[in-house]
């Protein structure tokens, strides 16, 4: 029952009811040393990713580098019903949110499709409610897109992508793309969690398919092109 429970969506009516006070946010991040939290630099744009356990997601995004245009990341949950919800209510199933990442960007140094890209070939997407050994609602496959362009984005290389997986004898993508909702920062104790700081032999669960995604590089040919060649 408490197996069911977890991989089954709550409803709304049924999600805890949460709290008024948000979570409270770090100052820095530690390893870019850039604020989590908004308000970010003009012309910044944010990703939202929910792609399995966030310590290793959040992990992977900012290894791209302040050079190669990441602002800042941060772990948080999104998705769901309950407002600021701990990290153990999440992981009840009944709140309703998905472990994710949000990813500041310059979009003028890093493309969305790179993102994406990253996003894609860095997880199994069609797994539905899991992500390897880790089972539930909360490690769901999720792009929370933040414009109209981000969703178009999203989709195409959905559309892309699953030919290629399919070829290589996994089944459809589960992939949920909405638009974004509340991005409610986890505990500080999540944030950069597998930095050298915190927890440099920490557990990641994170693991891709070993497919290429035909977006981002060949696609754009523009920052992600520009990294390959310093």
């Amino acid at each position: 029952m408490f197996g069911f429970r977890k991989t089954t969506m709550v409803t709304a009516a049924d999600a805890l009811p949460g709290r008024d006070t948000p979570m409270p946010v770090p100052g820095r991040h530690e390893v870019l040393g850039t604020p989590l939290a908004p308000p970010y630099p003009p012309g910044a744009q944010i990703a939202e990713f929910g792609m399995g356990c966030f310590w290793g997601v959040e992990r992977t995004f900012w290894r791209i580098g302040a050079d190669h245009g990441i602002i800042t990341t941060a772990v948080g949950y999104q998705g769901g019903f309950t407002p600021n919800p701990t990290y153990e209510e999440v992981c009840s199933g009944l709140t309703g949110h998905t472990e994710a990442v949000r990813v500041v960007f310059d979009p003028a140094r890093i493309s969305y499709a790179d993102l994406l890209k990253v996003f894609w070939e860095g997880h199994d997407p069609t797994q539905g409610m899991r992500q390897g050994n880790d089972v539930g609602t909360q490690y769901r496959s999720a792009i929370f897109y933040h414009s109209e362009e981000q969703r178009e984005a999203a989709e195409s290389s959905r559309d892309a992508f699953q030919p290629v997986l399919t070829r290589a004898g996994y089944g459809s993508i589960t992939t949920e793309i909405t638009a974004a909702g509340p991005f409610y920062f986890a505990e500080d104790y999540h944030q950069q969690y597998l930095s050298d700081a915190k927890n440099p032999n920490g557990y990641c669960g994170v693991g891709g398919t070993g497919q290429s995604c035909p977006i981002g590089v060949a696609a754009t040919g523009d920052a992600a092109s520009r990294r390959a060649a310093e």
